[in-house]
């Protein structure tokens, strides 16, 4: 099979694991619609769980599924054990095992190197896992606890079965990338209640727009990376260029890189809206239209004309933003307190360990806390001016501000190492470190006038 493999993984410039997880996530579609023909509910959730289990093996191997059995059995006995810490417990425990994993499989090296295993996999398993004991421990909570609507809308009275829980787990749609979704959403969507109970439209278009999407982001990440490769980096020439020409070229680098997890995101979408998870009910227009926002896990638009830095967690990776703001932002804000800095900082470093123990990932995600609060400083003043000239220069300023800051610490995101991703930010000397310090030192300084606008802000 290596063999057959090899010419076809060499004509596309991947490894043959590469090529062999591809070929499996591409068959997420088909197998996501033959999900709509099994008859029962309990043929449905041993459909999915059945289906995830064997695209996994035959992506990554028995060792795998062996793999993803730790997280689950752990998450399924504190539930049935230590119903009110079982949130708690699952928390610690899952993350702990995925810190582990980490540590030994070292996964971010054999990606920069053309390899995969289940670790990416495992990433999405550990918040399913989290998120079903946490709702499953709000199930005891009263309203006058002062539950959030999240809490409300997702907690569990009741434990999953065993058949539930293993197809919520591995549902092959979103078991290998994503998107996260709810186990109450999940268990409607397979017993055909809620939004699910009447007949729910024809996801063929939708499907076609993200698989002509994920098309076009491939095509274009295969031209650019071969203009903009990351190995420039360690490359003497590299350090030869000015200043601007080596801010041009991280800014070109993060863009590139940005278009493969475009791709990715594009083919779990078409999985699962095809299977008929994605729908999320129908718009207030006339006349309405099927949503499906629920399969949408990037704005492609969003992210690359985003308006300011606070904007980009509502448009990147959208259902894991999505779950860190449930499970670990809100959760982390005290009763009568507003949220502040150090909230965001918790919530980046959670995202920072989930994605690796990398040195890059953690410097990003500290970045990325940095930057939106520098955006947000820029966007009041923005909300304060009257004049309309000036309006627009600071529009375009903060613009310019989040394109630059988040492309020069995405390059630590790639690079992963310390040494290579200091000697970048060096090489442009840390202006995108700079310049977020500067702008938050700046709001303490030059505090506008509360501004009548509370909406606009709060979108913010």
């Amino acid at each position: 099979m290596g063999l057959v493999m090899e010419p076809m993984a060499a004509a596309i410039g991947v490894s043959v694991p590469v090529l062999r997880f591809l070929l499996c996530f591409a068959a997420t579609i088909p197998t996501g619609l033959l999900w709509r023909a099994v008859p029962s509910a309990t043929g449905r959730h041993l459909y999915a769980g059945l289906s995830g289990a064997a695209l996994s093996y035959l992506s990554f191997g028995a060792t795998s599924n062996l793999l993803f059995v730790g997280p689950m059995a752990f998450g399924y006995l504190a539930m049935l054990l230590c119903r009110r810490l079982a949130g708690l417990v699952t928390f610690l425990g899952a993350f702990g095992f995925l810190i582990a994993c980490h540590v030994y499989y070292m996964s971010g090296d054999a990606w920069k190197e053309g390899g995969i295993d289940a670790t990416g996999a495992l990433m999405v398993l550990t918040l399913k896992v989290i998120s079903c004991a946490m709702n499953y421990s709000d199930g005891l909570l009263k309203e006058e606890e002062g539950l959030r609507d999240a809490q409300k809308k997702y907690c569990l009275t009741k434990v999953p079965s065993l058949v539930e829980y293993f197809g919520y787990c591995l549902c092959c749609g979103s078991h290998f990338a994503g998107p996260v979704y709810e186990m109450k959403d999940y268990l409607e969507w397979t017993e055909r209640k809620g939004i699910w109970a009447s007949s729910t439209p024809s996801p063929l278009l939708p499907t076609l727009r993200a698989l002509v999407q994920a098309g076009i982001c491939m095509g274009l990440y295969l031209y650019l990376s071969a203009m903009f490769p990351l190995s420039r980096f360690s490359e003497p020439l590299y350090y030869e260029w000015g200043f601007w020409h080596r801010l041009f070229f991280q800014y070109m680098s993060g863009f590139t890189a940005r278009w493969k997890y475009y791709f990715i995101w594009s083919v779990s979408e078409a999985a699962v809206i095809i299977s008929g998870l994605g729908f999320t009910g129908w718009s207030d227009s006339s006349p309405p239209k099927a949503k499906w926002d629920r399969a949408k896990n990037v704005d492609i638009l969003g992210v690359e004309l985003a308006g300011s830095a606070a904007q980009l967690p509502l448009n990147w990776n959208i259902q894991v933003s999505t779950w860190l703001r449930y499970y670990v932002y809100e959760r982390l804000i005290q009763k009568g307190r507003k949220p502040g800095f150090l909230q965001l900082l918790g919530t980046q470093t959670v995202s920072a360990i989930w994605h690796g123990l990398y040195p890059g990932y953690m410097i990003f995600f500290v970045q990325s806390a940095l930057m939106i609060n520098g955006s947000k400083v820029i966007y009041r003043w923005q909300q304060a001016v009257t004049n309309s000239g000036l309006h627009t220069i600071l529009t375009l300023l903060n613009c310019a501000y989040t394109m630059m800051v988040l492309n020069y610490s995405c390059i630590g995101f790639q690079v992963l190492s310390l040494e290579e991703t200091l000697a970048s930010f060096k090489s442009v000397y840390y202006v995108g470190t700079i310049v977020p310090i500067i702008c938050v030192l700046l709001g303490y300084v030059i505090k506008p006038a509360r501004s009548a606008k509370p909406k606009a802000r709060k979108a913010e």
